[in-house]
């Protein structure tokens, strides 16, 4: 994991977060009785910021390992922005305070254990939501798309379908040995019904001369 990752958001957090106290004073100093509004819009609008960038996030990792247990850690990249964010802007918050009394701060040690906590735990769980997101939107296109193989995985897959075919062309064309099987077939029918035929018994001549017992002698 790249030092600049997590150095990156939570420089930009830590800014964003300073900023936002800045306007926070400012508003609720000119609109003291919507001071619960005020705070609870700003700190919706920082939420937003890092629920974009955390979608940002998810989805260029998603798109570069499109399988998930080969992607970046980036829970404990937004853990570390979050720690960077809420220890810097506490810390740039209460000096600010030292010569600018709108800013609304606690003590050094109160800006720099739980604001900061505060802060870091804000960035971590806006960040991992966005990322969350941003990964399931890309999964669910990848889970659309139809697959497509290259290299040595398409070349199989394009012999596999080849052989495939050939094996239906094979059963659909007559083999050898149907064609020689009709022909045994048909002799046994023949011989079957020779052998059921009735036998012509031919007279002989002798048999024809022969006469019974009250019969009239032939004559020649």
């Amino acid at each position: 994991m790249p030092m600049t990752n997590w150095m990156l958001r939570g420089l930009a957090f830590a800014a964003a977060m300073v900023v936002l106290r800045l306007f926070q004073g400012a508003l609720i100093n000119a609109w003291q009785m919507l001071s619960g509004l005020i705070s609870l819009v700003l700190l919706l609008l920082f939420a937003i910021g890092g629920v974009v960038w955390g979608v940002m996030d998810g989805r260029a990792d998603a798109k570069a390992s499109p399988d998930p247990d080969r992607r970046q850690d980036l829970a404990m990249t937004w853990l570390l922005a979050g720690l960077v964010a809420g220890a810097l802007s506490g810390a740039v918050a209460w000096l600010i305070s030292l010569f600018y009394k709108a800013i609304y701060t606690g003590g050094p040690i109160n800006e720099l254990t739980t604001f900061a906590a505060f802060t870091a735990l804000i960035v971590f769980l806006v960040g991992i939501v966005g990322v969350a997101v941003g990964r399931w939107l890309v999964d669910r296109q990848l889970a659309k798309a139809p697959v497509r193989h290259h290299g040595l995985a398409a070349e199989h897959e394009r012999a596999a379908d080849t052989d495939v075919f050939s094996a239906v062309r094979a059963d659909d064309s007559p083999t050898g040995e149907m064609q020689v099987a009709q022909p045994e077939a048909q002799t046994a029918a023949v011989a079957t019904v020779e052998r059921e035929a009735p036998t012509e018994v031919i007279r002989t001549d002798t048999e024809a001369d022969q006469t019974k017992p009250g019969d009239e002698p032939k004559k020649d």
